[in-house]
């Protein structure tokens, strides 16, 4: 007969000391995250500054877009120097939250020169590219020379993101749900809250008082909550994921024909270059030519071109599948604003209310990221129509199914119906 083995008591639980374990944490994350958000609201100021200055000097001599082909080649070239020619971009970022990739310490300076070099030259892309790739390779570099644990280098470079996404968009709390959010879509790392919650707002702050503007709008014409306007809400957020479809599908086809096609890097970035230069002169205006900000601020009047969504989705696949660097969040908003002042009419809504309802469902749908759309729009529109919003929101992200911008990014969950899952987005 064997006797029972008795169990050990277990360790008695001392408040006094998980409370001085915590609060030493608590002060070690709060002090990183400060480090982290002063230096990227520093970088982040700059960049802003930097991208401002190319951008008018190219729209005070447009002809500065004929060298958009020599850039490209001097782009390739500085990645081929600095040994980064298998550069994944953001998507590696995302997998290195997962511990599935390195940041190399380069990748910072040299997205920061090569989106700078993409803008001035006419290259249609936006900014989130670099803002990710900034923030979570400085925030890698720094977990590498303080030795932190896996688990802790990962919550350091969604800090990052969230302080360089923050410091040039100017939209912090978005900042640091977006960062939360985007890597595994139905998981976010609630760990990571505070500190990049800190590092988001004094790289916001930091950025401001160095002087980095960022836009904000206004909306005008909301109608009441009331079942014709929700009607006509659903009917345009439908049509906005179908075109966030259309716009993965042409980002990635045209990345891969051009890889097929024209195998040297250098010959694929001198044809797309060349033909985004050529395009862009024969249209007779520079609207498709860098961040198009402009053509935001004028679809809130709908004053743009019915087919311009159509050609701005072009010109960026074009760009960016040749191997010019920046991002595809701000061509998102100039897609999502001209389609929704263009459709927003012939619902019988406002083109303003349109273009801000645009943006949102535009940017949801190819980042599968709702939360931080939600917010995202609470900061640039304001609260008054966020009824709207929620719902266009909702419908762009279910309906959108599982395309998005980044290879690397996870679901977890079925959109439909909640059963998990575990896949990529579609390739």
């Amino acid at each position: 007969m064997t006797s029972e083995k008795k169990s050990r008591p277990l360790p008695r639980f001392n408040k006094r000391l998980h409370a001085i374990v915590h609060a030493r944490l608590f002060l070690r994350w709060v002090l990183l995250a400060l480090i982290v958000g002063g230096l990227l609201g520093l970088v982040g100021a700059g960049f802003v500054h930097s991208v401002n200055a190319v951008t008018a000097l190219r729209k005070a001599h447009l002809w500065i877009v004929l060298l958009l082909p020599a850039g490209g080649l001097l782009i390739v070239l500085l990645y081929h120097l600095c040994r980064s020619r298998n550069d994944r971009g953001t998507n590696q970022v995302l997998a290195s939250i997962r511990s599935e990739a390195e940041l190399p310490p380069q990748m910072a300076p040299l997205i920061f020169v090569s989106t700078v070099i993409t803008h001035l030259f006419g290259g249609s892309a936006g900014r989130e590219g670099a803002a990710l790739q900034l923030g979570g390779s400085i925030a890698n570099t720094m977990a590498r020379l303080l030795h932190l644990r896996k688990r802790d280098k990962r919550v350091l470079i969604l800090s990052g993101m969230s302080a360089a996404f923050s410091a040039i968009f100017g939209t912090p709390i978005a900042a640091v749900i977006f960062a939360l959010e985007v890597g595994c879509v139905g998981s976010m790392q609630y760990a990571a809250l505070v500190p990049c919650a800190v590092a988001s707002l004094s790289a916001s702050y930091l950025s401001g008082l160095l002087g980095a503007t960022h836009e904000h709008y206004l909306v005008a014409g909301i109608p009441a909550l009331d079942p014709l306007s929700v009607l006509k809400v659903l009917a345009l957020g439908i049509l906005c994921a179908l075109v966030s479809i259309l716009f993965c599908n042409t980002m990635q086809k045209t990345a891969a024909l051009l890889r097929r096609f024209i195998k040297n890097p250098y010959l694929r970035i001198l044809a797309a270059g060349a033909a985004v230069a050529i395009c862009g002169l024969l249209l007779g205006t520079g609207d498709y030519f860098g961040t198009g900000s402009d053509v935001i601020v004028r679809a809130f009047t709908g004053d743009v071109d019915w087919y311009a969504f159509l050609l701005k989705i072009l010109f960026t696949a074009v760009t960016l599948g040749g191997g010019y660097k920046g991002g595809e969040i701000v061509p998102t908003f100039f897609i999502g604003a001209t389609l929704g002042c263009t459709a927003a009419p012939l619902l019988g809504l406002s083109p303003s209310l349109g273009a801000a309802l645009g943006m949102a469902a535009l940017f949801c749908a190819v980042t599968n990221c709702p939360l931080a759309s939600l917010f995202i729009a609470a900061e640039l529109f304001g609260m008054e129509a966020m009824p709207f919003f929620l719902l266009i929101i909702a419908v762009s992200y279910l309906l959108s199914g599982y395309w998005g911008l980044y290879k690397e990014q996870k679901f977890l969950q079925s959109k439909f119906t909640g059963a998990p899952v575990r896949h990529k987005t579609h390739k």
